[in-house]
Order: structure tokens, then sequence, then C-alpha cells
């Protein structure tokens, strides 16, 4: 249920890409991210169904990191217009 929740996260981020909202849209990605990195590390192996890839530092690392950088690299954009 909760990797359902993650896959719907992300893709609500990415529709909102496809609006023409990215910078939202990769904001939302990113921090969905985040949250499951969060929800890894917190919750037991049992409850997190297909979020559990390889051990617990390990899914919680990569998913910080790839959150993290998401939301790095949007910020990093230049906001051009009004």
């Amino acid at each position: 249920m909760l990797f359902v929740g993650v896959l719907g996260g992300v893709g609500f981020g990415l529709l909102l890409v496809s609006q023409d909202y990215w910078r939202r849209g990769l904001l939302t990605v990113g921090g969905v991210l985040l949250v499951a990195g969060a929800l890894r590390l917190c919750l037991p192996t049992r409850k997190v169904g297909m979020l559990a890839v390889r051990g617990r530092l390990f899914d919680t690392v990569t998913l910080v990191v790839l959150g993290g950088a998401v939301i790095v690299l949007t910020l990093a954009v230049p906001h051009i217009g009004g």
C-alpha cells in the first residue's frame, strides 16, 4: 500500500510536469522521494512492501539522495518571467 502511495505521488508530479508546471511537479517528485526515504527508515520491512529493495540503510540513503538531488537541481534552474 505504501508503494502505491509513493507511485501515485510521483505520477502526480509527472502529471504536473506534463501540464507545463515543471517546477512544481519536480518539487513534488523530490518531496515524495524524501518522504519515502523517511518512511523506509521508520517503518519495519514487512510494512514497506516493494520499497524494501536492499537493506534499510541503502534504501533510505538512495531515496534521500535522489529526492534531494531532484529538489536541488530544480531550484538551481533560474526562474525567468513574471
